[in-house]
């Protein structure tokens, strides 16, 4: 086993993410940026995927899940070979008991002697194989809801645990300002990086719209100690009547069967269909690219539990230059801007962020990509987060 133990180190890094499972642009975006990010940093950079126990596979030519991963791995073999990753990754099927991709016969080797796993999104379980690198990062990116979840369900518990260091896109839980109920575990920061090499800045569309791409229901609200934790389709409804105020500006890339599509239309929202857009990370940074600016809309949860969540597909617009009009999360305890990101809390304010998006809009694109620079640089970012890694106290079950 190796025992790096200087984060400055050129690193053996297994990254375990969704790409097979959630063959979707926006989904695999986040992904791509943290592979490289830190490649870009010189390390040494796997991606391994795992299809864990139960039916994850989702196949968007067929609209459904199940366990067939063959549309995935078409998707993520096109994916990873473009981005210079065609020979660095594979796919385990529990089902099957069989390995997929360039790595099949190699990926328990180079975990063998890897020095650090980052399991993007707490996405995959920890095989026996992985659990022996020093350094086993649990890293949420669905703050509260992560939380509570680690709180009520003991099995979900002892899977975080089989980790040692755990790390939040909640910045406000290890800054002490979330306001969740304790959990135990030494959380510290992370954020989304984007490696904006490969994000140029796109020209402005003043004509464009305030986009975004969403899902109107993940999941069902959670609920402890008399608090409730939303979704997206909760923070929605304040908002409803937001287009009287603003005029039809608003497009809507808009997920989810229980969306009340007719009522949202009548209202003044412009719907698109997302998988067309979702196709691949490049139809979906096109779709960014044709927007005005975004509509950040933020999980009722990450509201109510001033989490500090900032969306990784805002992080995508403002890369390009798109100023994003963000529900506010808590993030502005960290995120201190003049321009490029206007927060909003109340209908009002969301009206007035719209207004003054449009009155200064050059200025605001030229901020938005300075923002990117300044919070979501994978070369600020990525670094960071691995000094955190390695200076936390490891954790064991």
């Amino acid at each position: 086993m190796n025992l790096v133990t200087n984060p400055g180190s050129r690193l053996r890094i297994i990254a375990l993410g969704y790409i097979v499972r959630w063959p979707l642009g926006g989904m695999v975006w986040s992904n791509l940026h943290f592979l490289m990010g830190l490649r870009d940093l010189g390390h040494e950079v796997y991606y391994l995927e795992d299809s864990d126990d139960y039916a994850s596979c989702y196949d968007p030519a067929r609209c459904l899940t199940d366990t067939s991963p063959a549309y995935g791995l078409s998707f993520a073999a096109k994916v990873l070979g473009r981005l210079g990753f065609g020979e660095h990754w594979a796919f385990h099927d529990a089902h099957t008991s069989t390995w997929h991709g360039p790595l099949a016969g190699k990926a328990r080797s180079i975990a063998a002697s890897a020095d650090l796993v980052l399991n993007l999104a707490c996405a995959n379980p920890l095989r026996p194989w992985l659990q022996d690198i020093p350094k086993r990062v649990y890293l949420d990116e669905d703050p509260a809801f992560t939380q509570l979840r680690l709180l009520s369900d003991k099995q979900a518990l002892q899977r975080a645990l089989e980790h040692n260091c755990f790390a939040t896109f909640g910045e406000n839980i290890p800054r002490g300002t979330a306001l969740l109920p304790e959990d135990g575990l030494p959380w510290v920061e992370a954020r989304q990086p984007v490696y904006l090499p490969a994000v140029p800045v796109a020209a402005p569309e003043p004509a464009g719209k305030f986009t975004t791409v969403m899902q109107w229901q993940s999941y069902r609200t959670l609920e402890r100690e008399g608090v409730r934790y939303g979704v997206k389709a909760e923070s929605f409804e304040p908002l409803l009547d937001l287009p009287d105020a603003t005029g039809p500006v608003f497009e809507l890339a808009l997920g989810g069967p229980g969306a009340p599509r007719g009522l949202l239309r009548r209202k003044g929202w412009g719907l698109v269909n997302p998988l067309p857009l979702s196709h691949d990370p490049w139809t979906y940074e096109a779709f960014i690219r044709q927007s005005k600016a975004e509509f950040g809309l933020a999980k009722e949860g990450y509201v109510v539990a001033n989490t500090g969540w900032f969306s990784e597909r805002s992080a995508c617009y403002l890369a390009m230059g798109r100023p994003v009009l963000a529900q506010e999360t808590g993030f502005s305890e960290w995120l201190k801007s003049s321009g490029g990101v206007v927060p909003f809390i109340t209908r009002e304010q969301a009206a007035a962020g719209v207004q003054e998006i449009s009155a200064r809009y050059p200025e605001h694109c030229c901020a938005a990509r300075a923002v990117a620079e300044e919070f979501f640089d994978s070369r600020k970012v990525l670094p960071r987060l691995i000094e955190a890694v390695f200076r936390s106290a490891p954790v064991h079950a």
